[in-house]
Protein backbone atom coordinates (compact mmCIF):
# COMPACT_ATOMS: atom_id res chain seq x y z
CA UNK A 1 0.00 0.00 0.00
CA UNK A 2 1.06 3.53 -0.88
CA UNK A 3 0.26 6.96 -0.09
CA UNK A 4 -1.55 7.17 -3.34
CA UNK A 5 -3.72 4.20 -2.19
CA UNK A 6 -4.16 5.93 1.31
CA UNK A 7 -5.35 9.23 -0.26
CA UNK A 8 -7.71 6.98 -3.01
CA UNK A 9 -9.17 4.95 0.38
CA UNK A 10 -9.73 7.97 1.95
CA UNK A 11 -11.34 10.02 -0.84
CA UNK A 12 -13.71 6.95 -1.17
CA UNK A 13 -15.00 7.13 2.33
CA UNK A 14 -14.83 11.05 2.96
CA UNK A 15 -15.15 12.26 -0.49
CA UNK A 16 -12.47 14.77 -1.94
CA UNK A 17 -9.77 16.13 0.52
CA UNK A 18 -9.22 19.35 1.56
CA UNK A 19 -5.22 20.56 1.06
CA UNK A 20 -4.58 20.54 4.49
CA UNK A 21 -5.54 16.69 4.87
CA UNK A 22 -3.56 15.97 1.88
CA UNK A 23 -0.41 18.24 3.33
CA UNK A 24 -0.24 16.06 6.62
CA UNK A 25 -1.08 12.68 5.23
CA UNK A 26 1.69 13.41 2.14
CA UNK A 27 4.19 14.80 5.09
CA UNK A 28 3.68 13.22 8.79
CA UNK A 29 1.37 10.01 8.10
CA UNK A 30 3.40 7.86 10.48
CA UNK A 31 3.80 4.97 7.57
CA UNK A 32 3.51 7.19 4.29
CA UNK A 33 4.81 10.32 5.30
CA UNK A 34 7.54 12.24 3.97
CA UNK A 35 9.25 13.49 6.98
CA UNK A 36 8.49 9.53 8.66
CA UNK A 37 10.41 7.84 6.38
CA UNK A 38 13.77 9.29 5.64
CA UNK A 39 16.20 12.59 6.48
CA UNK A 40 15.74 15.01 3.74
CA UNK A 41 18.46 17.68 4.25
CA UNK A 42 21.62 17.70 3.17
CA UNK A 43 23.20 17.78 -0.77
CA UNK A 44 21.89 14.23 -0.33
CA UNK A 45 18.55 14.60 0.82
CA UNK A 46 16.09 17.51 -1.44
CA UNK A 47 16.74 20.40 0.33
CA UNK A 48 19.51 22.59 2.35
CA UNK A 49 18.03 24.66 5.36
CA UNK A 50 20.61 27.40 7.07
CA UNK A 51 21.69 25.50 9.79
CA UNK A 52 23.44 22.88 7.09
CA UNK A 53 24.88 26.15 5.16
CA UNK A 54 26.83 27.70 8.03
CA UNK A 55 27.35 27.22 11.52
CA UNK A 56 27.21 31.10 12.00
CA UNK A 57 23.54 31.19 11.97
CA UNK A 58 23.01 28.79 14.58
CA UNK A 59 25.69 30.65 16.71
CA UNK A 60 24.15 34.00 16.14
CA UNK A 61 20.54 32.34 16.93
CA UNK A 62 22.23 30.85 20.07
CA UNK A 63 23.12 34.27 21.19
CA UNK A 64 20.11 35.78 20.61
CA UNK A 65 18.46 33.46 22.82
CA UNK A 66 21.29 34.05 25.43
CA UNK A 67 20.53 37.82 25.04
CA UNK A 68 16.90 37.29 25.62
CA UNK A 69 17.15 34.70 28.36
CA UNK A 70 18.97 38.06 30.42
CA UNK A 71 16.26 40.17 29.16
CA UNK A 72 13.13 38.70 30.69
CA UNK A 73 15.31 38.22 34.04
CA UNK A 74 17.44 35.23 33.70
CA UNK A 75 14.69 32.50 34.89
CA UNK A 76 15.73 29.04 35.56
CA UNK A 77 14.71 26.65 34.16
CA UNK A 78 14.04 28.02 30.72
CA UNK A 79 12.34 26.07 28.50
CA UNK A 80 14.49 25.88 25.49
CA UNK A 81 12.04 24.84 22.57
CA UNK A 82 12.71 23.98 19.16
CA UNK A 83 9.81 23.57 16.88
CA UNK A 84 10.86 21.30 13.99
CA UNK A 85 14.73 20.93 14.64
CA UNK A 86 16.06 18.98 11.38
CA UNK A 87 18.84 16.98 12.01
CA UNK A 88 19.22 19.49 15.70
CA UNK A 89 22.75 21.13 13.71
CA UNK A 90 20.98 24.67 14.74
CA UNK A 91 20.38 23.51 18.13
CA UNK A 92 24.52 22.41 18.44
CA UNK A 93 25.63 25.37 16.83
CA UNK A 94 23.83 27.53 19.43
CA UNK A 95 24.12 25.83 22.81
CA UNK A 96 28.26 26.29 21.73
CA UNK A 97 28.16 29.65 21.39
CA UNK A 98 25.96 30.32 24.35
CA UNK A 99 28.14 28.73 26.31
CA UNK A 100 30.55 31.63 27.73
CA UNK A 101 26.83 33.51 29.03
CA UNK A 102 27.20 32.61 32.83
CA UNK A 103 23.98 30.61 33.80
CA UNK A 104 22.40 30.28 30.52
CA UNK A 105 23.04 26.36 29.75
CA UNK A 106 22.65 25.73 33.12
CA UNK A 107 19.21 27.21 33.40
CA UNK A 108 18.19 26.23 29.83
CA UNK A 109 16.01 22.86 29.60
CA UNK A 110 16.16 21.69 25.83
CA UNK A 111 12.83 20.53 24.71
CA UNK A 112 12.24 19.33 20.92
CA UNK A 113 9.22 19.35 18.94
CA UNK A 114 9.60 16.79 16.28
CA UNK A 115 7.07 14.30 14.63
CA UNK A 116 9.73 12.69 12.45
CA UNK A 117 11.51 9.23 13.88
CA UNK A 118 13.54 9.32 11.54
CA UNK A 119 14.84 12.94 12.46
CA UNK A 120 14.29 12.38 16.05
CA UNK A 121 17.27 9.86 15.54
CA UNK A 122 19.34 12.24 14.00
CA UNK A 123 18.49 15.15 16.39
CA UNK A 124 19.87 12.27 19.44
CA UNK A 125 23.13 11.44 17.76
CA UNK A 126 23.60 15.37 17.47
CA UNK A 127 22.86 16.51 20.68
CA UNK A 128 23.61 13.83 22.59
CA UNK A 129 25.26 15.65 25.34
CA UNK A 130 22.46 17.59 25.95
CA UNK A 131 19.83 15.62 27.23
CA UNK A 132 16.47 16.63 25.08
CA UNK A 133 13.11 15.66 25.51
CA UNK A 134 10.98 15.34 22.56
CA UNK A 135 7.29 15.56 22.01
CA UNK A 136 4.79 15.80 19.63
CA UNK A 137 3.31 19.11 20.39
CA UNK A 138 3.90 22.17 22.04
CA UNK A 139 1.23 21.56 24.44
CA UNK A 140 3.53 18.66 25.98
CA UNK A 141 6.46 20.77 27.26
CA UNK A 142 6.34 21.34 30.40
CA UNK A 143 5.02 25.11 32.36
CA UNK A 144 7.13 27.64 32.54
CA UNK A 145 9.40 30.70 30.56
CA UNK A 146 10.23 29.47 27.78
CA UNK A 147 12.23 30.76 24.36
CA UNK A 148 10.90 29.18 21.42
CA UNK A 149 13.00 28.73 18.34
CA UNK A 150 11.14 27.75 14.53
CA UNK A 151 13.23 27.98 11.80
CA UNK A 152 11.27 26.29 8.52
CA UNK A 153 8.91 25.11 10.69
CA UNK A 154 5.55 27.01 9.85
CA UNK A 155 6.13 26.76 5.89
CA UNK A 156 5.88 23.19 6.44
CA UNK A 157 2.36 23.17 8.54
CA UNK A 158 -0.70 22.11 6.66
CA UNK A 159 -2.54 25.33 4.45
CA UNK A 160 -6.01 25.55 3.18
CA UNK A 161 -6.73 26.60 -0.49
CA UNK A 162 -9.38 29.17 -1.66
CA UNK A 163 -10.56 30.16 -5.39
CA UNK A 164 -12.46 33.04 -5.78
CA UNK A 165 -15.82 32.28 -7.63
CA UNK A 166 -18.42 34.42 -8.70
CA UNK A 167 -20.24 32.93 -5.50
CA UNK A 168 -18.14 33.19 -2.96
CA UNK A 169 -14.25 31.47 -1.73
CA UNK A 170 -14.72 27.67 -2.89
CA UNK A 171 -12.33 25.41 -2.02
CA UNK A 172 -9.99 23.50 -3.51
CA UNK A 173 -9.50 19.73 -2.72
CA UNK A 174 -8.23 16.02 -3.49
CA UNK A 175 -10.00 13.86 -5.88
CA UNK A 176 -9.32 11.25 -8.62
CA UNK A 177 -10.21 10.78 -11.95
CA UNK A 178 -12.46 8.22 -12.77
CA UNK A 179 -11.25 7.46 -15.47
CA UNK A 180 -7.47 7.43 -15.31
CA UNK A 181 -6.97 7.05 -11.49
CA UNK A 182 -4.77 10.00 -11.17
CA UNK A 183 -4.90 12.84 -8.30
CA UNK A 184 -6.58 16.30 -9.55
CA UNK A 185 -7.67 19.01 -8.03
CA UNK A 186 -11.50 19.65 -7.70
CA UNK A 187 -13.55 22.40 -6.00
CA UNK A 188 -16.31 22.25 -3.43
CA UNK A 189 -19.68 23.13 -5.05
CA UNK A 190 -20.16 25.94 -2.44
CA UNK A 191 -18.32 28.43 -0.61
CA UNK A 192 -16.53 27.76 2.02
CA UNK A 193 -16.59 29.04 5.92
CA UNK A 194 -12.38 29.57 5.64
CA UNK A 195 -12.92 32.36 3.29
CA UNK A 196 -13.48 34.03 7.43
CA UNK A 197 -9.72 33.35 8.20
CA UNK A 198 -8.88 35.88 5.27
CA UNK A 199 -7.37 39.30 5.42
CA UNK A 200 -10.24 42.15 4.59
CA UNK A 201 -7.92 43.21 1.92
CA UNK A 202 -7.53 40.00 -0.12
CA UNK A 203 -10.78 39.72 0.17
CA UNK A 204 -12.23 43.28 -1.60
CA UNK A 205 -9.01 42.99 -4.19
CA UNK A 206 -9.71 39.34 -5.17
CA UNK A 207 -10.82 38.30 -8.48
CA UNK A 208 -12.67 35.48 -9.79
CA UNK A 209 -10.13 32.62 -10.29
CA UNK A 210 -7.47 34.15 -7.42
CA UNK A 211 -6.23 31.65 -5.16
CA UNK A 212 -5.72 32.83 -1.50
CA UNK A 213 -4.38 30.87 1.60
CA UNK A 214 -4.82 30.17 4.95
CA UNK A 215 -3.31 28.21 7.70
CA UNK A 216 -5.67 27.42 10.77
CA UNK A 217 -2.90 24.82 12.23
CA UNK A 218 -0.45 28.03 11.85
CA UNK A 219 -2.90 30.48 13.70
CA UNK A 220 -3.28 27.42 16.48
CA UNK A 221 0.37 27.04 16.96
CA UNK A 222 0.75 30.92 16.74
CA UNK A 223 -1.65 31.63 19.60
CA UNK A 224 -0.68 28.46 21.69
CA UNK A 225 2.67 29.96 21.85
CA UNK A 226 1.48 33.48 21.98
CA UNK A 227 -0.61 32.81 24.96
CA UNK A 228 1.83 30.86 26.97
CA UNK A 229 4.54 33.81 26.26
CA UNK A 230 2.04 36.23 27.31
CA UNK A 231 0.74 34.28 30.55
CA UNK A 232 4.40 32.74 31.87
CA UNK A 233 7.25 34.67 29.84
CA UNK A 234 9.72 33.79 27.23
CA UNK A 235 9.93 34.49 23.29
CA UNK A 236 9.48 33.00 20.19
CA UNK A 237 11.83 33.37 17.23
CA UNK A 238 10.07 32.50 14.18
CA UNK A 239 12.26 32.10 10.74
CA UNK A 240 11.09 31.20 7.29
CA UNK A 241 10.28 32.51 3.64
CA UNK A 242 6.74 34.00 3.06
CA UNK A 243 4.83 37.31 2.59
CA UNK A 244 5.28 40.40 5.07
CA UNK A 245 1.88 41.05 4.15
CA UNK A 246 -0.99 38.69 3.60
CA UNK A 247 -1.72 38.22 -0.74
CA UNK A 248 -3.63 36.33 -2.91
CA UNK A 249 -0.97 33.69 -4.49
CA UNK A 250 -0.83 29.92 -4.99
CA UNK A 251 2.49 29.40 -3.11
CA UNK A 252 1.80 25.23 -2.59
CA UNK A 253 4.66 24.05 -3.80
CA UNK A 254 6.79 20.27 -4.03
CA UNK A 255 11.09 20.30 -3.96
CA UNK A 256 12.76 17.01 -4.67
CA UNK A 257 16.28 16.81 -5.26
CA UNK A 258 16.87 20.49 -4.81
CA UNK A 259 14.21 21.33 -7.95
CA UNK A 260 10.99 22.44 -8.06
CA UNK A 261 8.23 19.10 -9.06
CA UNK A 262 4.88 18.66 -9.47
CA UNK A 263 3.09 18.59 -6.34
CA UNK A 264 0.61 15.93 -7.58
CA UNK A 265 2.89 13.90 -9.02
CA UNK A 266 4.90 13.42 -6.22
CA UNK A 267 2.69 13.56 -3.13
CA UNK A 268 4.87 11.72 -0.20
CA UNK A 269 8.19 11.56 -2.08
CA UNK A 270 8.78 15.55 -1.85
CA UNK A 271 8.80 18.05 0.51
CA UNK A 272 5.37 20.26 0.69
CA UNK A 273 5.79 23.88 1.47
CA UNK A 274 3.82 27.15 1.61
CA UNK A 275 4.87 30.42 1.95
CA UNK A 276 3.92 31.80 5.43
CA UNK A 277 1.89 34.78 5.83
CA UNK A 278 3.46 36.64 8.66
CA UNK A 279 0.98 38.87 8.85
CA UNK A 280 -1.62 36.75 9.66
CA UNK A 281 0.02 35.14 12.13
CA UNK A 282 1.11 38.72 13.70
CA UNK A 283 -2.63 39.12 14.47
CA UNK A 284 -3.07 35.78 15.87
CA UNK A 285 -0.14 36.69 18.34
CA UNK A 286 -1.39 40.16 18.97
CA UNK A 287 -4.89 39.10 19.37
CA UNK A 288 -3.66 36.18 22.59
CA UNK A 289 -2.16 38.84 24.12
CA UNK A 290 1.34 38.80 22.93
CA UNK A 291 4.04 41.20 20.67
CA UNK A 292 4.78 40.72 17.30
CA UNK A 293 7.83 42.34 16.15
CA UNK A 294 9.15 42.68 12.14
CA UNK A 295 9.38 40.50 10.18
CA UNK A 296 12.51 41.68 9.41
CA UNK A 297 14.59 40.17 6.16
CA UNK A 298 16.58 37.43 7.17
CA UNK A 299 19.64 39.73 5.72
CA UNK A 300 18.70 42.32 8.12
CA UNK A 301 18.47 40.08 11.35
CA UNK A 302 21.72 38.38 10.63
CA UNK A 303 23.58 42.09 10.21
CA UNK A 304 22.16 42.95 13.01
CA UNK A 305 23.46 40.51 15.17
CA UNK A 306 26.90 40.14 14.02
CA UNK A 307 27.03 37.94 10.72
CA UNK A 308 30.17 39.96 9.45
CA UNK A 309 31.99 40.26 12.29
CA UNK A 310 31.59 36.43 13.43
CA UNK A 311 32.60 35.67 9.74
CA UNK A 312 35.90 37.41 10.01
CA UNK A 313 36.66 35.69 13.12
CA UNK A 314 36.08 32.55 11.39
CA UNK A 315 38.31 33.23 8.30
CA UNK A 316 40.87 34.90 10.47
CA UNK A 317 43.86 31.88 10.84
CA UNK A 318 41.72 29.83 7.92
CA UNK A 319 43.16 28.71 4.82
CA UNK A 320 42.21 30.64 1.74
CA UNK A 321 40.01 27.92 0.55
CA UNK A 322 38.46 27.77 4.04
CA UNK A 323 38.02 31.77 4.03
CA UNK A 324 36.16 31.08 0.95
CA UNK A 325 33.54 28.89 1.97
CA UNK A 326 32.96 31.23 5.17
CA UNK A 327 32.39 34.12 2.75
CA UNK A 328 30.35 32.12 0.16
CA UNK A 329 28.31 30.76 3.58
CA UNK A 330 27.61 34.49 4.64
CA UNK A 331 26.62 35.54 0.75
CA UNK A 332 24.15 32.53 0.89
CA UNK A 333 22.74 34.02 3.82
CA UNK A 334 21.85 37.56 3.36
CA UNK A 335 22.28 37.86 -0.32
CA UNK A 336 19.38 39.58 -2.28
CA UNK A 337 19.06 37.05 -4.80
CA UNK A 338 19.81 34.13 -2.17
CA UNK A 339 18.23 33.65 1.04
CA UNK A 340 18.71 37.45 2.47
CA UNK A 341 15.33 39.00 1.48
CA UNK A 342 13.70 35.72 0.66
CA UNK A 343 13.55 34.64 4.68
CA UNK A 344 11.94 36.77 6.82
CA UNK A 345 12.40 36.76 10.76
CA UNK A 346 10.05 37.77 13.45
CA UNK A 347 9.84 38.05 17.30
CA UNK A 348 7.47 37.50 19.83
CA UNK A 349 6.89 38.62 23.13
CA UNK A 350 5.19 39.26 26.39
CA UNK A 351 3.92 42.81 26.19
CA UNK A 352 5.92 45.38 27.72
CA UNK A 353 9.29 43.06 27.48
CA UNK A 354 12.39 44.82 26.02
CA UNK A 355 12.55 44.29 22.00
CA UNK A 356 14.66 41.79 21.22
CA UNK A 357 17.67 41.77 19.35
CA UNK A 358 17.16 42.10 15.72
CA UNK A 359 14.44 44.12 16.07
CA UNK A 360 15.26 47.34 17.18
CA UNK A 361 14.96 49.48 14.05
Amino acid sequence: MSLLDHLRRRVASEGPLSVQDVMADALTHPRFGYYATRDPFGADGDFVTAPEVSQMFGELIGLWAAVVWQQIGAPAPVRLVELGPGRGTLMADALRAARPVPGFLEAADLHLVEASPALRQAQARTLSGHAPAWHDDIASVPDGPAIVIANEFFDALPIAQLVRAESGWRERRLAFDPASGAPVWTLTPGASPLAALLDPAVQATARPGDVAEVSPVSLSVADALARRIAGVGGAALVIDYGHAASAAGDSLQAVKAHAYADVLATLGEADLTAHVDFAALARAVEQAGASAHGPVTQAAFLTTLGVAQRAESLCAGASAVQARDVRAAMARLIGAGEMGTLFKVAAWTARGAPVPPGFET
